[in-house]
């Protein structure tokens, strides 16, 4: 479970409250509000500190990217996450990106796709329909990952299925130490395909702090490759980034399909009150082990699915 904590003004707090009225939740005494959301917990205190909590927390955190307050400290930090910051020539010439999906869902694995874009080949991507996956509905996602099948566009995809996560998981490693590993080993697999090719980079999709995945690897006696980048949304600048993004996505919603049929329901996207309800149904009709072959077991909703049996 991730964790980030961020300091506002109480006008910008006062505009959050109001934000997540409809997932207001009963908050510590010390606390202004709390709510929940399908990505976080966020906890906002007197003190003008807010605290997201869960699978994704940057996702809400970064809807307050603007609002958010630095101190010395952080300006330290923000300074050293600038020293990864792409430039900006990166996005037009050869370069590696990579993107993961599933992070956030209670069923399926973790996808995880890097893939190397050659400068003369964006405008072909772009004629394919590569683009931020945000933006693309399901189907799209796989005709488009399909298509771009047939590309010279040297890429490696990992699937880190629920079996293994779980054993992880248990074994101490955060989501994120899993997710930084995923691409770590993606890229490596990548550059290797390519060999001695001009590479002029490297563009992660950014899910911590750069220090942080370097932690992350450095723990597993792994290395951050040299020109390396980060960059949060970056799927929207660089092409390479959106490839791998929509190869991941593509097998993710693959998998899903696989596990659906394996379980014999529909397993739902997401982590919503739908999620509950089917866990509790395979709970009813499999047992509660089979969860760890088609499920994240120590998100929330293995605990909330109680009240649906």
């Amino acid at each position: 479970m991730g964790q980030l904590v961020n300091r506002y003004t109480q006008d910008s707090i006062a505009t959050m409250k109001k934000h997540y009225a409809a997932s207001l939740q009963s908050a510590p005494q010390e606390a202004i509000f709390r709510a929940r959301t399908q990505h976080a917990v966020i906890t906002a205190f007197k003190s003008g500190k807010v605290m997201f909590q869960g699978n994704n927390p940057e996702v809400e955190a970064d809807r307050w990217a603007a609002d958010q307050l630095t101190d010395t400290k952080q300006a330290s930090k923000k300074k050293k996450s600038s020293l990864f910051a792409p430039p900006e020539t990166l996005f037009t010439s050869n370069h590696i990106g990579s993107d993961e999906a599933g992070t956030g869902d209670y069923f399926g694995p973790i996808t995880t796709a890097a893939a190397f874009v050659r400068h003369d080949q964006l405008d072909l991507l772009k004629e394919l329909g590569v683009q931020d996956s945000k933006n693309l509905s399901d189907p799209t996602i796989r005709k488009i990952a399909a298509d771009i099948m047939h590309v010279d566009m040297p890429y490696s995809l990992l699937i880190l299925h629920n079996e293994k996560y779980n054993s992880l998981q248990k074994r101490g490693w955060t989501q994120g130490k899993m997710k930084a590993m995923l691409h770590h080993h993606a890229i490596n697999n990548v550059c290797e395909k390519i060999g001695t090719e001009q590479l002029n980079g490297i563009l992660i999709d950014q899910f911590c702090e750069p220090h942080v995945y370097k932690k992350h690897i450095e723990s597993e006696k792994e290395e951050l490759t040299g020109s390396t980048y980060f960059m949060t949304k970056a799927e929207s600048s660089s092409l390479a980034v959106a490839a791998g993004s929509i190869i991941a996505r593509a097998s993710f919603l693959n998998e899903m399909d696989k596990l659906s049929k394996q379980v014999g329901f529909t397993l739902p996207k997401g982590a919503s009150k739908k999620v509950d309800i089917t866990i509790a149904k395979i709970i009813k009709a499999k047992g509660k082990n089979r969860l760890s072959t088609c499920a994240k077991t120590h998100f929330a909703n293995t605990k909330k699915a109680a009240q649906y049996l």
